[in-house]
């Protein structure tokens, strides 16, 4: 699903995988864990990533949608 297609709100989510590409942006694919669309794996992509993308793998993320816009904040 795109993420640009959620309706704004805020989606408790989990990182089920990241990808790199050759531009080295990074793309994150997160499942979301509860509501009406639990199940949905979206896709989150950016070039300002710190640290090793792999280890954001199984955690837990909050995805926020304000006017359309996703922004996603990963959990400590």
């Amino acid at each position: 699903r795109d993420c640009m297609s959620l309706p704004d709100g805020t989606y408790d989510a989990l990182v089920v995988d990241t990808t790199t590409h050759e531009d080295g942006s990074v793309a994150v694919d997160l499942t979301i864990v509860a509501g009406a669309a639990k199940g949905d794996v979206v896709t989150l992509r950016t070039a300002n990533l710190a640290g090793d993308p792999l280890d954001l793998l199984g955690v837990p993320a909050t995805i926020t949608v304000a006017g359309g816009r996703p922004s996603v904040r990963f959990e400590p």
